[in-house]
């Protein structure tokens, strides 16, 4: 077994782990125990709310609250926790535990599944990762307890605190207001317009979508911006720019559509709120499907965009769109290397963040084709729908519930390959050894 594990490449160990996680949770949630009735719930059904939990995505053919029993909800809870971390940390973390030796093999594994670009130190990067985690998630608990415990009671307020701070840092879109309106989310008076709630779930979804080394920068360097590293200042840069361009332009866009009718405050709130979890997590104050028209379809751009690599979001990553916008910038302008805060970046590295890019836009194009040659919804919903996928940003315009099982399938299809990257997912099924490089003959071709 161990000389099999050896011969698989690591992208295709990673995957298979988030397979094998899939699973495992879907034969669980079809169990009776975890259905709020007592019943076997369609195995399907199950497969699909496992993926899209381990995806950390949000997308549900049921409401969360209503369809689950309490030990259904945490099966979910789990598989959101074990998906934003990776199965990888788990194990690595009961071999700590155990003191049980971590092979060479094993260490190139986590440093595959923590985004570490060198060996050295990825044990010490992955303990502060786990660490870090489950402290920032209990930071958020104890804030939730101070809006739920009052609302709920004790009891299940702590259970409501414990499940939005693990769900909002793991930058899913699992919620529990089924309880008051199924499939609403945060749409419903108490938390619409409720500030700390609002203001804690932006912290906890911003935090988990910028990534694992950029914890572990501000943690070595503290706020000296200058000693962090080019990945680390292109991630928190580019996100703040988003994030306020984001809340700009749906106030835009929406000032006389989703959010007619609010004050002033209650715009800005709602905008901001929009912009952050547009990019990476599930939760919305607004029903998507008022959006307007651009609107709906800056969502979709924000969706592909997503968050950081090596972090608990999807999409084609912020770095990515990043050294595109500079390449572009810097081809524009005649110059034949590309720079980002005086740092000149490699050409595989261009040409990689090309090709992703390229994989996303085509696998959310070709489903939605596919989708619309299935369903009777319309091009909008269908285009939300597979974005929201792909980026494992998990909102929806309320279409998911009565998709046919080839559409799910597809959706499923899309929260994978969004969870483990586009170019993972072409590795997972192409992959093969590497051939002795062969120059060919150069011939020029015109493009543009």
């Amino acid at each position: 077994m161990d000389r099999l594990i050896k011969k698989l490449s690591y992208t295709r160990i990673i995957a298979m782990s988030f397979l094998l996680v899939i699973l495992v949770g879907s034969f669980i949630l079809h169990l009776p125990i975890s259905s709020r009735s007592g019943e076997w719930t369609p195995f399907f059904n199950c497969l699909f709310t496992a993926t899209s939990a381990t995806c950390v995505t949000g997308l549900t053919v049921y409401d969360t609250y209503t369809q689950w029993s309490l030990f259904g909800q945490i099966t979910i809870l789990c598989m959101v926790q074990i998906g934003g971390l990776g199965l990888m940390s788990f194990i690595t973390m009961f071999s700590i535990f155990t003191k049980r030796k971590i092979t060479l093999h094993e260490r190139k594994l986590l440093m595959q599944s923590s985004g570490n670009m060198r060996m050295s130190g990825v044990m010490k990067l992955l303990k502060r990762i786990i660490i870090g985690t489950f402290a920032l998630e209990g930071i958020g608990a104890i804030a939730f307890m101070f809006v739920f415990i009052p609302k709920e009671g004790v009891l299940k307020g702590i259970y409501h605190s414990v499940f939005y701070a693990v769900i909002g840092f793991c930058n899913a879109g699992f919620d529990l207001t089924g309880e008051y309106q199924p499939f609403a989310s945060f749409t419903l008076p108490g938390y619409q317009f409720n500030l700390p709630l609002n203001v804690i779930m932006m912290c906890l979804i911003f935090v988990g979508g910028i990534g694992f080394s950029v914890w572990n920068d501000i943690m070595r360097n503290k706020w000296h911006f200058k000693k962090y590293s080019l990945q680390s200042k292109i991630i928190l840069l580019s996100s703040f720019v988003l994030l306020i361009a984001g809340a700009m332009i749906y106030l835009i866009t929406e000032w006389n559509a989703a959010l007619e009718g609010m004050t002033i405050g209650q715009k800005f709130l709602a905008a901001t709120f929009l912009s952050v979890t547009s990019r990476t997590a599930g939760y919305v104050t607004v029903d998507m499907s008022t959006l307007s028209e651009a609107g709906g379809l800056f969502a979709v751009v924000l969706m592909c965009i997503g968050g950081a690599p090596a972090s608990m979001a999807g999409g084609i990553k912020i770095t990515t769109m990043t050294i595109l916008v500079y390449a572009i910038i810097c081809e524009s302008r005649g110059e034949n290397d590309v720079t980002i805060f005086k740092r000149r970046l490699e050409d595989d590295l261009v040409k990689q963040a090309a090709v992703i890019a390229l994989i996303y836009v085509t696998a959310i194009i070709a489903s939605t084709m596919l989708i619309c040659t299935l369903e009777d919804f319309s091009l909008r919903e269908i285009l939300f729908e597979t974005a929201s996928a792909a980026s494992t940003m998990g909102a929806s315009m309320g279409i998911t519930p009565y998709l046919s099982v080839p559409s799910k399938i597809i959706i499923m299809i899309l929260m994978f390959g969004g969870r483990i990257g586009g170019l993972s997912l072409f590795l997972f099924f192409g992959e093969k050894k590497r051939q002795g490089n062969i120059a060919r003959p150069i011939e020029k071709v015109l493009i543009g």
